[in-house]
């Protein structure tokens, strides 16, 4: 068993275990749900200052920003591994926020104050309607990059600005730290101009459509695959979805929503969004709204294929698409919309992920995130949470094998014990294996540690488990200058 398989193994249990206390995705059909953190997210407390600034290290965190602040996260970097720092504001739906003029800054620093890479700036493009935004900053490894290639300390750096006339309160936020492994050999360069088609090709059809779970985030996205599929969202409502996308392939997209019923001859200028998001949460493209109405409305994007060169690319879009793993996407429909749509709408997701999965550029160390195994494949294709293939399929298996493991090993020691008394009866000699019980016979000692491996009890397992634009427009177009995540 692999590391990533044993580690997958374990969290399978744990998900086995939460099943029966997992809340519903939807909190009522009245009122739209708020984003839902990690459930493993610790609290992190951001500072004003560098130089009281809490340390973190990769994983997923949470905290608040108000209007206006600043806060700093410290993280010790070593000089091998390119890092991501992602945050994601998560204004409660129904907040009032002003297009464009409310955002978040994401920038790493070094200790010297100067800036890594490009500074990421998510902000509101739905026509005032609040929903989750998020992108991240970097510190990239490369022979191409002038700074910030030594191990030390560097910051993480979130600002919020915000208009008079917005919600005054302050917005949770989500902040995670993923670590990109080395590469063995040499780095793979820019994709070549012209080596994929940018006109958006045909959508995916088919006579059924399959049932899709949307969440109110990255953390509990439903998984999907190719198909078209089917699912629920009010108005206020963001809902996520999530594919994997491996090395070589690439995303086209739909989000639909059908006629409406009610007659309304209303006009809503900003109606349905569609955004993409990598694996690391760097946006791959900025949510696309389109407007409604009452007639059927389409919002569209295709992405780049998936290539780790495509980090040196200058337009965002293409720039984004530099990893394998699990790719998001975020759907939101306009509040206005609940003058078609009172009680909600069907919406249709179609889902084409293109192209054949190529070799991965070949990492120095486990790839985690950034990479796509066939259980999470399998997941996606029957639209699974990770909870559902916990109890069934592939997963169930993985979690029996970590549970067939561990029998093992105890049945050994069981073994262990029962032949150590034996002999020592045999020879009437003293039992052997740490304090005895009342009956006589060895007993594991007191610590729960292996013979020779004081404190612990199993082997520590490695490995890491994985947590476009519109009509035929090359992805980024207009949008040149250096990449977010640069």
């Amino acid at each position: 068993m692999t590391g990533r398989t044993a580690h997958r193994g374990l969290a399978v249990l744990a998900a086995l275990a939460a099943v029966a206390l997992m809340p519903g995705a939807v909190a009522s059909a009245a009122e739209p749900p708020a984003y839902r953190p990690a459930e493993g997210a610790k609290a992190a407390q951001g500072t004003p200052s560098a130089a009281d600034a809490p340390q973190i290290t990769p994983g997923l965190y949470t905290d608040t920003i108000g209007r206006g602040e600043t806060k700093y996260y410290a993280v010790t970097l070593d000089a091998k591994s390119s890092a991501y720092f992602s945050a994601v504001a998560a204004p409660a739906p129904g907040t009032k926020v002003e297009d464009s003029g409310d955002r978040m800054t994401v920038s790493v620093q070094d200790s010297s104050g100067s800036t890594c890479s490009t500074d990421a700036t998510p902000t509101f493009h739905g026509g005032g309607t609040a929903y989750p935004i998020a992108d991240y900053a970097s510190r990239r490894i490369g022979s191409d990059r002038p700074q910030c290639q030594e191990a030390g300390p560097y910051y993480l750096v979130i600002s919020r600005e915000g208009a008079a006339t917005s919600g005054p309160d302050s917005w949770p936020i989500e902040v995670g730290y993923l670590s990109e492994p080395a590469l063995k050999g040499s780095t793979p360069g820019k994709p070549g101009e012209g080596s994929w088609s940018t006109a958006t090709p045909a959508p995916p059809t088919a006579s059924g459509k399959r049932t899709a779970k949307g969440g109110t985030g990255f953390n509990d996205a439903g998984s999907v695959g190719a198909g078209v599929w089917k699912d629920r969202i009010l108005p206020g409502e963001t809902r996520f979805y999530r594919v994997p996308v491996d090395w070589g392939q690439q995303l086209n997209l739909r989000a639909e929503l059908p006629n409406a019923k009610t007659g309304s001859t209303e006009y809503v200028s900003d109606a349905l969004g569609l955004g993409v998001y990598n694996p690391a949460r760097g946006a791959v493209s900025d949510d696309n709204f389109v407007p409604y109405d009452g007639k059927q409305a389409v919002a569209k994007e295709f992405t780049a294929p998936v290539a780790y060169g495509n980090r040196f690319h200058t337009t965002d879009a293409i720039s984004a698409m530099r990893f394998a793993g699990w790719y998001y996407l975020e759907v939101t429909l306009h509040p206005d919309a609940a003058q078609f749509f009172p009680k909600g709408a069907d919406l249709t997701l179609r889902v084409d992920v293109r192209g054949t999965p190529k070799p991965g550029p070949g990492y120095a160390g486990p790839a985690g995130d950034f990479s796509v195994t066939p259980e999470e494949r399998e997941m996606a294709d029957k639209g699974q949470s990770e909870q559902e293939a916990a109890t069934s399929g592939t997963l169930r298996t993985v979690a029996y094998a970590g549970i067939g493991v561990g029998f093992v090993l105890l049945t050994g020691l069981v073994a262990w014990t029962v032949v150590a008394r034996r002999k020592a009866a045999a020879a009437g000699a003293p039992d052997v294996g740490g304090a005895a019980l009342p009956g006589g016979g060895p007993q594991a000692p007191a610590d729960g540690s292996w013979p020779g491996q004081p404190g612990q009890m199993f082997p520590r397992q490695g490995g890491q488990t994985p947590q476009d634009q519109q009509g035929g427009q090359a992805p980024g177009d207009g949008q040149f200058g250096p990449p977010r995540g640069w």
